[in-house]
């Protein structure tokens, strides 16, 4: 039997959970609290092996009151069940140290797996802010500092790393010194390098040096 205790001010959606929890079978509400100081009092005094906890109650609440717990109880079991849908909102409550987060609006079979999954031990994330963080860790991978140079940028910056010096860059790009001279300050500006040698090391490490 997994014992839950459910942290959430509105006394609606607490009795919502508790009847949904006895459908379920093999879950029960074991404690109530409406605000994080009564949650915190629950904890020193009883039994659980989760909480379900909201992150907007009067008090200390969200990442502080997760902070809190952890402090009581480094491996009690957290779940976030949230109005909120932003994945940046998941993300810090997840670093913050609670084992998932889940909202309000999904359906009975996800909070159901859920509370299971993050009661044994794991990690769950509703699946919508799962696919809305997966999408940003891709765009994130996809723009390397060298993505954010022109053409032109691009092109020198690869003649310097084959040893290139300015006059000989210059005379195969019918440009001037000058020219090359503020494409080469531009690119390190973009890509925040200080010097060549740290120039050939990205070039290296990133596999333009062919």
């Amino acid at each position: 039997m997994i014992r839950v205790l459910i942290a959430d001010d509105h006394v609606i959606v607490r009795g919502g959970l508790k009847q949904l929890f006895a459908l379920m079978g093999g879950i029960v509400v074991a404690g109530e609290a409406t605000n994080g100081t009564e949650a915190l009092e629950a904890l020193r005094h009883g039994q659980f092996d989760l909480v379900l906890l909201d992150l907007n109650m009067p008090g200390i609440s969200g990442v502080s009151l997760i902070g809190r717990i952890r402090e009581l109880n480094a491996k009690l079991p957290i779940l976030v069940f949230s109005m909120h849908n932003e994945f940046q909102i998941a993300k810090r409550v997840l670093q913050a140290g609670a084992s998932g987060f889940v909202t309000k609006g999904s359906m009975q079979a996800i909070l159901n797996e859920a509370v299971r999954k993050v009661a044994a031990g794991g990690r769950f994330v509703d699946p919508v802010i799962a696919e809305q963080m997966m999408f940003e860790k891709q765009v994130s991978r996809e723009i390397t500092p060298h993505e954010r140079l022109s053409e032109r940028e691009l092109h020198i910056m690869k003649l310097f790393t084959k040893g290139r010096g300015i006059n000989e860059i210059a005379e195969e790009l019918f440009i001037s010194n000058k020219t090359v001279s503020t494409h080469k300050a531009r690119l390190m500006q973009k890509m925040n390098l200080q010097s060549n040698a740290e120039l050939i090391r990205y070039a290296v490490d990133q596999g333009l040096i062919e």
